[in-house]
């Protein structure tokens, strides 16, 4: 979700310079299918066409890579390959940009045998470079600068930093409004206790915390509940009935979620970048990854970090003690200063 995330500031600048320079030019997406609402509402690949559903690309390549990397001779793995290279043949595309620098996407790319196949000179996985015809050099640190860099270089353009194009659905937007009124919801704050590894989660139990004191200026809490996730959305919950909620949707309804919130607070995970992509304020809890390449961005945002943690992604299962060091107070006195900077701006 990230991944996706970080790349679509680039493709929205991408998508608003060709429309205003070549227009009828068509980009192309491949995508892990669970992804694809971030580009789509209510996806269907014979029908889908370019509009408030899909603001940004014009086709989407569903890509069932990790399904295939756990069966990889499975006769399901080679029909799905065979389908895939030649939907992206098809196609064919004049330019291929890998965004994410990893190895899988990059060979997927390829796949698609565009003339110019386009990556980072340093990419996140080093080995993909060498599947790369032309390779960018970026001096960004955020991962949105470097894939802008790659953008403007690919195209020699200069385009700025455009806030990241997200489909809108009526009937979730509807849903959401309803889902709020039953529970009588006005001023809210959207939490996600859940992160990708355990040394990123910060303890549900100060979650807890500072959703208690947030009920007390007046803002109830809704939990966002990944696949999962749930125990911990209960504990955040459990002493916070009247004021605190959990929610269990798609991706599509957490956009809408989103989109109505009066502040994000999570660590370093997707629907941290969703709310940044949505320029709702965040407060970001980090240990063991660095916000200076990962942090919320292009939104008001607090990004709590102690100097002693250090990049890691080793996936340890225990919270990292840099994490441990940051306290319930110093979340709500950070929640406190975007509300009020909110406040004062209206």
């Amino acid at each position: 979700m990230g991944d996706v995330l970080h790349a679509l500031p680039a493709v929205t600048a991408l998508r608003t310079a060709l429309d205003r320079t070549l227009p009828g030019s068509w980009i192309g997406w491949a995508i892990e299918p669970q992804w694809i609402p971030l580009l789509c509402a209510n996806f269907r690949s014979h029908r889908s066409v370019r509009g408030p559903q899909m603001p940004v690309v014009d086709g989407v390549h569903p890509v069932k890579s990790k399904r295939w990397a756990h069966h990889p001779i499975s006769t399901s793995t080679v029909i799905g390959i065979r389908d895939l290279r030649r939907a992206l043949r098809a196609r064919e595309y004049d330019i291929c940009i890998d965004l994410q620098g990893a190895i899988r996407s990059a060979l997927i790319g390829r796949m698609a045998q565009a003339p110019r196949m386009i990556g980072e000179a340093h990419p996140r996985e080093p080995l993909s470079r060498w599947l790369f015809r032309e390779r960018i050099e970026t001096t960004g640190v955020h991962v949105v600068e470097q894939s802008l860099e790659v953008v403007n270089a690919v195209f020699k353009n200069d385009l700025p930093y455009y806030a990241p194009a997200l489909p809108t659905d009526p009937a979730t937007e509807t849903w959401c409004d309803q889902w709020l009124a039953k529970r009588e919801i006005e001023r809210y704050v959207l939490m996600n206790p859940g992160a990708g590894w355990g040394a990123k989660r910060w303890p549900a139990e100060r979650y807890a915390a500072v959703a208690a004191e947030l009920a007390q200026m007046g803002y109830a809490t809704i939990v966002n509940v990944g696949p999962g996730e749930a125990r911990l959305a209960e504990i955040v919950c459990a002493n916070n009935n009247a004021s605190c909620f959990m929610m269990r949707g798609s991706i599509q309804q957490l956009i809408a979620c989103t989109r109505r919130a009066s502040l994000f607070v999570g660590g370093d995970t997707g629907p941290l970048h969703l709310a940044a992509a949505l320029k709702i304020s965040v407060v970001g809890i980090y240990g063991p990854t660095d916000p200076a390449r990962n942090g919320p961005y292009g939104t008001r945002s607090r990004v709590l970090r102690h100097p002693a943690s250090r990049r890691d992604h080793s996936r340890k299962r225990e919270p990292e003690a840099g994490l441990l060091t940051i306290t319930a107070y110093d979340v709500l006195e950070a929640a406190e200063q975007l509300l009020r900077e909110q406040a004062e701006t209206r």
